[in-house]
């Protein structure tokens, strides 16, 4: 189809789609096979996924498009839980990762270990699910019937106070997470191990997906309670999905993959003029506290312990939610020249204001907004100094009307942003549409280009 002709697009995944049809049609699906998991991109990916994270399939398209080989090095300065960095593994790329959430490091960082044993994993693994449902049963408990077992009368393992406060209420029921504390304690008999991250991290996933009453839609949420499930056998389905991907790599040679657990604002740790290329997807100016989603295996596995911790967690991130805002924030002053989105900010505020919207959050709406440009700002001017001549960038990043329902086209705003601080803008491409349950309109999810003249 002639992407030229009329009003008929095609996205860069070679999808059609029709402007003027995109702002009727209030389906939610348009585009949204752009940001599946295929079948043939899942090993390794979907050891523990984001659920707001992109396919490997865009990552492959960019590498390609930035002709990388072996002697390159990519960075993803936002990487989450790894997807760039797996595809650039698997590519044959040298890759390094910055993150500031605690849990995604982790997860990133097990998700790129290809070193450990299948062998030795499946095999302890087994013997320490012989061990735990030996304890439950000494208690009473069969882990796949106990679903009219009398709890009351269980004395149950369960959470600190301070620990429970940072959980959203029902997030995991009574039982299971008895089931889930004995496993662990057992599990920790063997940290010292080599196969100990990785069958941690199968624990997390069975945790959000199998064994809690989470649901993600996207936002994180509690579903139907459910009173007990089977936490061994399906800790074991991911042991086994994480066996056979280790498996299919054994003996084969990677290049080495690092993730750093920092701030991408600051990335005076990288070596000046060392990055060919970024890939990357950072968060948007929306209300989604990216720490609620891994707040439960974060809490459960012993990475966050209190609020205090949790307050450092959220300084390192760029503001984009109202709920990781402080008092002594200044990322805004990179943006004062700004006049497009010093407007964003003063009718989000003027609309705050007319609505009568008064509570806390809302009158932050207009600030975190500057704060998060101002942070993107500050991030792109560090990146200058440690990329090469010539280095190409692509950002995914999407339209908001979180807000009081006032557009924020981020990929517009972030194309100024760069070309202010030296950037060269290559182009801005569609990767999809999503659909806004609040407006009712579709918002464009696009892929900034950029290139570093040097």
């Amino acid at each position: 189809m002639d992407k030229n002709k009329g009003n008929i697009n095609v996205d860069l995944l070679g999808y059609a789609y029709d402007e003027s049809q995109l702002q009727k049609n209030n389906c939610n699906q348009t585009n949204g096979r752009a940001n599946k998991l295929i079948p043939q991109d899942r090993a390794f990916h979907d050891w523990y996924r984001f659920v707001l994270a992109y396919p490997p399939h865009l990552v492959q398209n960019y590498i390609k498009r930035f002709q990388l080989d072996e002697q390159s090095v990519l960075l993803d300065p936002f990487c989450g839980t790894g997807t760039t960095l797996i595809e650039a593994k698997l590519a044959g790329i040298k890759s390094i990762g910055i993150e500031a959430n605690i849990f995604s490091h982790f997860a990133s960082s097990v998700k790129l270990d290809w070193s450990v044993s299948p062998e030795l994993l499946f095999s302890q693994t087994q013997v320490i699910a012989k061990s735990v449902r030996e304890i439950l049963r000494s208690q009473g408990i069969d882990d796949n019937f106990s679903f009219e077992t009398d709890i009351l009368n269980l004395n149950l393992r369960t959470i600190s106070e301070e620990e429970r406060k940072l959980l959203l209420t029902n997030s995991i029921s009574p039982l299971p997470l008895h089931k889930t504390l004995v496993l662990l304690d057992c599990l920790k008999e063997y940290q010292n191990q080599s196969f100990y991250n990785h069958a941690l991290l199968a624990l997390a996933n069975a945790l959000v997906y199998k064994i809690s009453n989470l649901h993600f839609g996207p936002e994180v949420g509690v579903r139907k309670i459910k009173s007990d499930v089977p936490v061994i056998d399906n800790w074991l389905l991911e042991i086994n999905k994480i066996t056979k991907d280790l498996y299919s790599v054994k003996e084969k040679r990677y290049p080495d993959s690092q993730v750093i657990f920092a701030d991408a604002r600051n990335l005076n740790f990288i070596e000046s003029n060392s990055v060919d290329a970024v890939i990357t997807s950072p968060p948007y100016p929306n209300e989604k506290d990216y720490t609620r989603t891994t707040r439960l295996e974060s809490v459960l596995l012993g990475f966050l312990k209190n609020k205090q911790e949790l307050r450092v967690l959220k300084k390192g991130l760029i503001r984009s939610n109202t709920r990781g805002v402080y008092k002594d924030d200044d990322d805004d002053q990179w943006i004062s020249g700004f006049p497009k989105i010093q407007e964003i900010a003063e009718e989000i505020e003027n609309r705050r204001i007319e609505l009568g919207k008064d509570s806390g959050f809302e009158k932050l709406y207009g600030k975190v907004t500057l704060l998060y440009f101002g942070g993107m700002a500050r991030h792109l001017a560090e990146l200058r100094r440690i990329l090469r001549p010539g280095a190409k960038l692509a950002y995914v990043v999407g339209d908001q009307e979180s807000y009081l329902r006032i557009k924020i086209q981020t990929g517009q705003l972030l194309a100024e942003i760069a070309a202010s601080l030296g950037y060269e803008l290559l182009d801005i491409d569609l990767f999809r549409t999503r659909f806004s349950s609040t407006t009712k309109e579709q918002l464009r999810e696009e892929v900034v280009l950029l290139r570093w003249p040097g």
